[in-house]
């Protein structure tokens, strides 16, 4: 059920007055610790950013895509390593659960995830399948009323911190492709569990990526989402949502870097004026306005279709991909604003230049995007 416009503001402002005041501040910190500090996290907590997306009923805030997504607008404007500490619990890592889960699973799992008590990550990626999402090799072979998991996951958001693991796996060896993969939820204390230290990234230090390995993983049938091969029907579903979320977040980058680069244009001076004079920056501050909006006016319109029961996710794939691409060309546009002062660490920018490259890359790389918008031209009447 959506809020109603007063409540949904105060949270927009309350979200507002934490990211200037609480996070702004360190974000170097956070990126040269690359630690997001347990104060701040506890902070999320309190605030209910963990149950963005969770149903009231469990304990979250139970937001309609459309209120979810201009709350990113607003994390979205700091570092993205922030919004990556809730982003697992709001999107990929929870709504398995909530779309497919059993009535006993949401029970268990979601007044967790809610507050903040459980991090969930979610298992798809593996060292052979990326991008080939149904090419993955990790195996649950069934024995009984258990299965047996064994197989290694790569590059797994919040994995080093994770109690929960949303999985998919193949419990059909013989089935090639999409559908012999099925959703399962993993206990991250189950024995044969193991996870590898946190990759060294290009950019948004704070957010951990790591390996997880599953060794003779034995788990009750019960933790099964949905049907034996509906895994990748799930995942889909999840992405879908998630895009708009990441698509989010590009926007609210895209407009802090906006106002960063205005501010310096207005305050720099060259040739006796300040650079905002010169109509060759006026050039690139225009382009960057104009397509920050146009994304935040296609995850607008995406997530209200999302909230009216249409199909998005060709609009998600569209949104997803213009959004992460719009947002790398602004944070050039911005180092270039700032010239030689945008290539040296003070300001931040060239942190932010390299926070934004993964977002063409996870919840579906730009050219995934391409091929699913092209498919869904091609099926259509």
């Amino acid at each position: 059920m959506a809020l109603d416009a007063e409540t949904l503001q105060q949270l927009l402002d309350t979200v507002r007055r934490f990211v200037t005041e609480r996070c702004v501040p360190i974000e170097g910190k956070v990126a040269d610790d690359d630690k997001v500090p347990d104060e701040i996290i506890a902070e999320m907590r309190s605030l209910g950013l963990f149950g963005l997306s969770v149903p009231e009923e469990y304990g979250g805030l139970g937001l309609s895509m459309t209120e979810e997504v201009k709350v990113m607008f607003e994390l979205g404007q700091t570092s993205p390593a922030f919004r990556s500490v809730i982003g697992t619990n709001v999107g990929i890592g929870s709504q398995g659960v909530v779309m497919f889960g059993t009535e006993q699973q949401k029970r268990e799992w979601l007044p967790k995830l809610a507050s903040g008590e459980v991090t969930a990550s979610f298992a798809l990626t593996e060292p052979g399948a990326g991008s080939d999402a149904a090419s993955l090799k990790v195996q649950a072979r069934r024995y009984g009323d258990h299965y047996v998991i064994n197989g290694t996951k790569r590059y797994i958001t919040n994995a080093n911190r994770a109690r929960m693991f949303t999985l998919m796996a193949r419990t059909d060896p013989g089935k090639r492709g999409a559908s012999g993969v099925t959703a399962f939820i993993v206990p991250a204390t189950t024995p044969g569990i193991s996870v590898g230290r946190p990759e060294r990234k290009m950019g948004q230090q704070g957010a951990h990526i790591s390996d997880v390995v599953f060794q003779d993983v034995r788990i009750p049938a019960e933790c099964r989402l949905g049907e034996e091969g509906e895994g990748f029907k799930v995942a889909m579903q999840v992405l879908d949502r998630g895009r708009l979320h990441i698509s989010a977040v590009c926007v609210g980058v895209a407009e802090r870097l906006i106002r960063e680069a205005l501010n310096y244009a207005r305050t720099r001076e060259q040739f006796g004026q300040p650079i905002a004079e010169f109509q060759l920056i006026q050039g690139m501050l225009a382009d960057c306005r104009t397509e920050a909006y146009a994304a935040r006016c296609m995850v607008l319109d995406a997530a209200a279709k999302r909230d009216a029961g249409i199909n998005v996710t060709m609009e998600a794939s569209c949104t997803k991909y213009f959004a992460s691409e719009m947002v790398g060309r602004v944070a050039d546009r911005a180092v270039q604003i700032f010239g030689g002062a945008g290539y040296i660490a003070d300001y931040g920018i060239e942190r932010f230049y390299r926070d934004v490259r993964i977002f063409r890359i996870y919840e579906g790389t730009s050219q995934i995007q391409q091929l699913v918008i092209a498919r869904n031209m091609l099926k259509s009447d």
